[in-house]
């Protein structure tokens, strides 16, 4: 008895009296037909032309003879193109083969570098085969940072308040997330050397956010103007005991006292601090560390960095 397991033999195509061709679907179905393409010999590599051009409402199905022929065309050899044509027709098993290749996003893609970069980080792989995977995304338009007159009104402004003070030195010196400054707690600041104030930034381990945890270090005056804050306000366990909102409203206070028309944000001054950080020559990856970004996020805020610290 014959091996189920055999590969069947492929159909030849079949070549019609006015040139076209007649080719059986390679993941089964109704035959696909195409005009038979001009010879390569005398016009390199050319197009293929279809009777029934692919959109990106086409199924991966329906890619699978164009591509085969593509692939021809260009010169690869047969192995390759079986192992091309194997591997779409796994990735076709795994996806739906008659899912519109117009629904297939980055965000797959995102997905395969995640999960090979876990695998590669914790030892399973030796090579993480999605490391020559880019993302092409456009990019986003730049935000207005602030000039250095305007940061310094800002902090001079802000200083007349010492809580709306410790909010904007700590974003501005230490580029927190405004998430990270609404759940920070007092015993996460180290005062025990005032010369060096340091900030650790925790996060639950139901949060899943462990990757973003660091210390950072501030400037020595920091110190100073959290005591004045604890002496006015009194917080006792978080440092900002308030809302979104109110974090806002205190920042929007001092904006409008710097006599600043630029829209100001917590999200503007971390973008503040990173663009300095670079200026002052710290290397992209240590950034990466202070400003507690996973790689995914990196990919997309280095650029952004890059454009505003070094504009050409």
């Amino acid at each position: 008895m014959q091996d189920d397991t055999q590969s069947k033999p492929q159909s030849e195509p079949i070549v019609t009296g006015d040139s076209t061709v007649l080719q059986p679907g390679l993941f089964a179905g109704a035959p696909t037909v195409i005009a038979e393409p001009p010879d390569p010999t005398v016009t390199p590599f050319p197009p293929l032309v279809r009777t029934n051009p692919l959109t990106d409402q086409s199924s991966l199905a329906a890619c699978a003879l164009p591509y085969q022929q593509e692939l021809k065309l260009r010169g690869k050899s047969d192995y390759t193109i079986t192992c091309f044509l194997s591997d779409l027709k796994m990735f076709s098993d795994f996806i739906g083969r008659d899912t519109p290749v117009g629904r297939i996003n980055t965000r797959r893609v995102t997905f395969l570098r995640n999960f090979f970069s876990w695998l590669g980080r914790d030892g399973v792989i030796r090579e993480d085969p999605s490391a020559s995977l880019t993302l092409e995304r456009p990019l986003p338009p730049l935000p207005e940072l602030l000039f250095d007159d305007e940061v310094q009104r800002l902090q001079e402004a802000a200083a007349q308040d010492s809580r709306c003070h410790c909010l904007v030195y700590l974003v501005l010196h230490a580029g927190l997330k405004k998430e990270e400054v609404k759940g920070l707690k007092l015993d996460q600041i180290d005062l025990s050397d005032p010369q060096a104030p340091m900030v650790a930034i925790r996060f639950p381990a139901s949060t899943g956010k462990q990757h973003r945890e660091r210390s950072l270090a501030l400037p020595a005056r920091f110190a100073t103007i959290l005591k004045q804050y604890q002496a006015q306000y009194h917080p006792t366990g978080e440092l900002f005991a308030c809302t979104d909102r109110n974090l806002n409203y205190i920042l929007a206070r001092a904006v409008k006292l710097a006599g600043i028309k630029k829209r100001v944000t917590l999200q503007l001054l971390r973008d503040t601090f990173a663009v300095q950080q670079l200026r002052a020559n710290v290397p992209f990856e240590t950034l990466r560390e202070k400003l507690g970004l996973s790689d995914e996020a990196w990919m997309e805020s280095r650029e952004k960095y890059r454009r505003l610290a070094f504009p050409k």
